[in-house]
């Protein structure tokens, strides 16, 4: 057996896959990337004041380093010109320097009127509010504004004034009057007092309402001017009742009066009445109601009188040898109930016959009692 010596061919190259070296970069690729650290805009949006706003047209994205500017919105100032109104995207996504630099502006400076005072600040946005003293009324707008004015601020209107308080003359009344009639104004708290002319009838003017009015604003009286007319009530007759105060013959307006039932009588109303403006009692005259006594009211009577039984009196003969009559024995025995007279009666009738004995005059010879009472 010989051995061939011929060289040995290689097996014929595998194609190759198109997608094997090109999958490997890929993930390469992929995993670079989720390496990278995330890209995004250094700064969010400026940061919004009330004092201030942005200066120009704010810009889609904010890298580092990039600057804003600040200005004073409308009715606000520069607090003072050091604070500076500008502001720098930092490499931390944070925008430094951030403060108010602005302030509100004031209004014109406003006195206390003559006679009141203005309560309140100053500054735009703000409110005065006028108040007056005892005595005075405001005239004018009670409150002021302090608004935009153009590039500046102002009051929104002029300020008010105090005025002091008069009345006119209060209303004359038929048949009567009133203090100090004779004045054309009245001032502030001053008061005036009605009172009614003499009646030239038989009965007298009763003044109703409120004898005094009080001057208490612009042309205000405290309240409407009284009445002066006849006001007479009739006479409160109670039947079964009595008079406790209040007597008289005429009752006229605000009179008093205070009733009263006889005994056995009760009360049905009010005890006292007053005479009112419609010449009526108010409330009105009571009534007094006969009281009725229901049979469980009634005290209990004996059913036993005290009495000395006939058959148990002794008998004083005038006769020596007559013997009295003697009632019959009483059974003490528990276990026989006597169904006599009870031992109390029968012992008070023999304590009632001893004194009767005792009292009498028996001559002294010749009678003598027949039989011994023993109690």
């Amino acid at each position: 057996m010989t051995a061939s010596c011929a060289p040995r061919k290689a097996p014929p190259p595998r194609p190759a896959s198109p997608f094997s070296s090109w999958s490997f970069v890929g993930i390469l690729l992929v995993v670079q990337v989720l390496l990278l650290p995330t890209s995004s805009d250094a700064c969010d949006d400026p940061p919004r004041f009330q004092s201030m706003k942005l200066k120009g047209a704010s810009q889609a994205t904010y890298n580092p380093g990039d600057k804003i500017e600040y200005e004073c919105r409308p009715g606000y100032m520069r607090i003072v010109p050091l604070l500076t109104t500008t502001a720098v995207c930092q490499a931390d996504n944070t925008w430094a320097p951030l403060q108010e630099a602005c302030t509100r502006k004031p209004c014109p400076q406003l006195g206390d009127p003559l006679n009141g005072r203005v309560n309140g600040t100053f500054l735009f946005g703000s409110q005065a509010h006028f108040v007056c003293n005892e005595g005075f009324q405001l005239v004018g707008p009670e409150i002021l504004h302090c608004d935009l004015a153009g590039n500046s601020v102002a009051w929104d209107n002029e300020p008010p004034y105090c005025e002091k308080i008069l009345c006119k003359p209060p209303r004359q009344i038929p048949n009567g009057k009133y203090t100090n009639s004779h004045k054309d104004t009245f001032e502030y708290n001053e008061v005036v007092i009605y009172s009614c002319n003499p009646s030239s009838g038989p009965d007298e003017y009763s003044l109703v309402g409120e004898s005094e009015l009080i001057c208490s604003g612009f042309d205000t009286w405290s309240s409407d001017p009284p009445e002066c007319k006849v006001v007479k009530c009739p006479y409160p007759a109670l039947e079964n009742g009595k008079f406790v105060s209040g007597f008289g013959k005429k009752f006229y307006y605000r009179a008093t009066v205070v009733l009263q039932c006889y005994s056995g009588y009760y009360l049905k109303g009010n005890d006292t009445i007053v005479c009112g403006a419609d010449n009526m009692w108010e409330p009105k005259v009571p009534e007094c109601i006969k009281e009725s006594i229901s049979p469980s009211t009634k005290l209990p009577t004996s059913s036993h009188s005290v009495s000395v039984p006939t058959s148990t009196q002794p008998t004083i003969s005038s006769v020596s040898g007559v013997k009295p009559t003697t009632a019959p024995p009483v059974s003490r025995l528990p276990d026989h109930p006597s169904t006599s007279e009870p031992p109390s009666e029968v012992l008070g009738g023999w304590i009632i016959a001893v004194i009767v004995i005792f009292s009498c005059k028996c001559p002294k010879r010749g009678y003598h009692f027949s039989q011994n009472i023993n109690l």
